[in-house]
């Protein structure tokens, strides 16, 4: 019998950039075009968690596209993100496995599917 070892997730947190990185407080316009500053305490957390062993995957609807993975990039080095701290991030294409997903518009799912009066009430938080 052939058994195979359980997969396991990577030791990855996945952050959104939009809204948890980046404040995203003016509005879209393309994936190119990045205004905003970053969220408070942000840059300290990433170092934080690639510090204790995590890989940190950036990943937005901007990163199908190059251009946008690219303005993130360059986001992060026009507000200082440390030169050491970026060249380890994570900029992957599609959604990677990741222990742990933080993102403004998720819904931490228990087994319970959010009723559609709470889909249709929800606000971000830096949309409050």
């Amino acid at each position: 019998m052939n058994e195979q070892a359980p997969v396991k997730f990577p030791k990855r947190i996945c952050l959104d950039f939009d809204g948890v990185v980046h404040s995203y407080k003016s509005p879209w316009t393309n994936p190119e075009t990045i205004e905003d500053p970053p969220v408070e305490g942000a840059f300290q957390a990433i170092e934080d968690y690639l510090r204790a062993g995590y890989r940190v995957a950036i990943f937005s609807a901007r990163s199908h596209e190059m251009e946008g993975v690219k303005a993130m990039f360059d986001w992060f080095n026009k507000h200082g993100l440390k030169p050491e701290v970026l060249d380890h991030l994570e900029f992957p294409t599609h959604k990677p496995g990741a222990v742990l997903y933080i993102d403004d518009r998720g819904y931490h799912f228990r087994g319970i599917f959010p009723h559609v009066s709470y889909i249709e009430d929800f606000i971000p938080w830096n949309r409050q």
